[in-house]
């Protein structure tokens, strides 16, 4: 970035990552969205010349589970505040015996396996989008995060397939082995409803996931813990702050990502048409076409 440039990055905080340290300029934002409320208040605050966007999926104290988090009112309360790209922080399992606990993955592809999550903004109120998500990862975005982990010393892996479960329990040894089968590389339960949402938000999205145990398909290893789990994360979370951190010194221009213009094609009903009650829902959404 120029020494002119703002950019303003919303990061998404997972297990074990409620706060960000050495923020500036700190305020608190308790959103209210046509979806309802947000997990939490966000943190807003500067890393330098970032304004950064901070709010914890599962609330402070982890508090909303996976299959709870209002995920269309997390993502709108984000773009609402002037969030540009998105960062998602999330502990998972390693599928792969190369993804050893305390590793990080830059993922670039999601397979979906929840059941009862909202997948889209868009139904209900006669106004209907189809938007492009055969990339679901922001490209440069993704590179800059890479660049960032490397740099503070992380041992991670670039590239990846995230399958989502819908939780709140843990995989049977069946499944997880059935989920190998697949050839994904971690799994978790958060990061595709996010990674959809964010698309038809028109926000680049990226995901850091930090893995935690290797689920309960490597027989060699306990089976996955909340206990094995948490010890982990600690040492991850250390890590991802300080991820986060430099990735605010290289984030790419979002005007250069093509989420952003996502919906430019994607809106197959006649705005026109709309009630005053569905524009106003999706007033933060599509304001630019109105």
């Amino acid at each position: 970035m120029s020494d002119t440039e703002t950019r303003t990055l919303g990061v998404i905080g997972g297990s074990g990552l409620y706060a960000i340290e050495g923020l500036e300029r700190v305020t608190e934002h308790n959103v209210e969205t046509p979806f309802g409320k947000p997990s939490d208040a966000i943190i807003e605050g500067w890393l330098g010349d970032t304004r950064l966007l901070f709010l914890p999926r599962h609330g402070r104290g982890h508090k909303v589970a996976p299959h709870e988090i209002n995920y269309r009112a997390n993502i709108l309360a984000l773009k609402m505040l002037g969030a540009e790209q998105l960062l998602s922080v999330s502990a998972v399992g390693s599928m792969k015996e190369s993804i050893e606990p305390g590793h990080m993955v830059v993922v670039d592809q999601f397979i979906d396996r929840t059941r009862t999550r909202p997948s889209t903004f868009f139904e209900g109120h006669g106004l209907v989008a189809h938007v492009e998500f055969a990339e679901p990862v922001d490209s440069a975005l993704a590179d800059a995060l890479y660049r960032s982990s490397v740099n503070v010393g992380a041992r991670t892996h670039r590239g990846g397939t995230y399958i989502c479960i819908e939780g709140p329990q843990f995989s049977t040894r069946a499944e997880s082995n059935f989920y190998r089968s697949f050839g994904v590389d971690v799994i978790g339960m958060t990061n595709l409803p996010e990674a959809r949402l964010a698309r038809e938000a028109e926000l680049p999205f990226a995901t850091l996931a930090l893995a935690t145990d290797y689920d309960c398909w490597h027989t060699g290893h306990e089976s996955v813990t909340v206990e094995s789990v948490i010890e982990v994360i600690k040492a991850n979370v250390s890590t991802a702050k300080k991820i986060v951190a430099e990735i605010a010194t290289k984030l790419p221009d979002p005007k250069m990502s093509p989420a952003t213009t996502a919906l430019q094609h994607a809106l197959m009903s006649p705005l026109d048409e709309l009630t005053d009650e569905a524009k106003a829902r999706f007033q933060p959404l599509i304001a630019r076409f109105l």
